[in-house]
């Protein structure tokens, strides 16, 4: 087999078995084909690759100036790859055993203050009231209605802007969101994002009224190829939005506000677990990024509520 058909039925694996979702599949797919052209480079390949081979590979990518981080996340790649290798009967080894993953300092999460989401609400609800043009208020609409459900939700931004209109309906109370990996989990959201929703709808039937088209099943539908809005797109509204309401538009992404969301949850009294669930983490280590916040938190507990830090003042 030639790395391609290796590559090939790899991520057909992952997608069918694991239920891999399609970023994780494009990111896979370009970690192993670079490996591929380095091998290529190298005169050997996937089947016949020693692990010497693939410490002069992460040795390079380190001269590159490639961050702890990414490197882990490429070997992580190749791991599962030999794995299922060994797994049907390809190799008789994982090469990629005896090497240590490259050690990372996690870096904590960029956080906007509570003051900061409400800043940028309220900007993108001054730019639904300024609009004068039925695209226009269409639009504002929109990015309110994507910015109230994703402070409301936490929601990767992918399970956002894929969302489905009937996830929105008038009496519900909760999402059933489709995360990674397929699973389905339940989201909370409160009366403001159903508010925003709702007069985002109204606005998308105005502008498709003349049009004489018929609704798409997308609450934020594009006519691209995904048939919804695209995580670009978003991104792209929402720095532009920042820039307005004086934030710095470089710290502001979909993802910052899902920070937002689970650590406002922390410093509010929420637990972690249940933080856990609302992101759709499957590892609670994962979740612990946030425990800063915690720590912060019942920093800030024994100095108001200790008795003997009552008796210091």
């Amino acid at each position: 087999m030639n790395d391609s058909l290796i590559i090939d039925s790899f991520l057909e694996m992952m997608s069918a078995e694991r239920g891999a979702a399609a970023n994780t599949l494009a990111a896979y797919a370009n970690d192993l084909e670079n490996f591929s052209a380095f091998l290529h480079s190298s005169g050997t390949s996937i089947i016949h690759v020693e692990t010497d081979e693939l410490r002069q590979w992460l040795i390079g990518l380190e001269s590159d100036g490639t961050s702890a981080s990414t490197q882990a996340r490429k070997l992580s790649a190749l791991r599962q790859m030999f794995r299922f290798l060994f797994s049907e009967g390809l190799r008789s080894d994982d090469p990629s055993g005896p090497i240590d993953s490259p050690k990372t300092n996690r870096s904590l999460p960029i956080v906007m203050s509570e003051a900061d989401v409400d800043n940028l609400l309220l900007a993108a609800q001054e730019a639904v009231n300024a609009a004068t043009t039925v695209s226009a208020r269409l639009r504002a609409s929109r990015l309110h209605a994507l910015l109230e459900l994703l402070y409301a939700t936490g929601l990767r931004v992918s399970e956002l802007v894929s969302l489905p209109v009937s996830a929105t309906r008038k009496d519900a109370r909760f999402l059933l969101v489709t995360g990674k990996g397929n699973k389905e989990r339940i989201v909370p959201f409160g009366d403001k994002a159903k508010q925003a929703v709702a007069a985002y709808l109204v606005a998308r039937q105005a502008a498709l009224k003349p049009k004489g088209s018929n609704a798409s099943d997308r609450l934020f539908p594009s006519s691209g190829s995904l048939g919804h809005l695209t995580r670009q797109h978003f991104a792209r509204d929402l720095k532009a939005l920042a820039g307005s309401a004086g934030l710095p538009a470089r710290q502001i992404s979909p993802h910052v506000l899902r920070h937002a969301f689970a650590s406002h949850l922390l410093q509010n009294g929420a637990d972690l677990r249940s933080v856990q669930q609302l992101l759709g983490h499957a590892d609670i280590s994962t979740t612990q990024i946030y425990t800063h916040v915690l720590e912060e938190r019942l920093q800030q507990l024994v100095e108001t509520a200790h008795p003997l830090a009552q008796m210091v003042r």
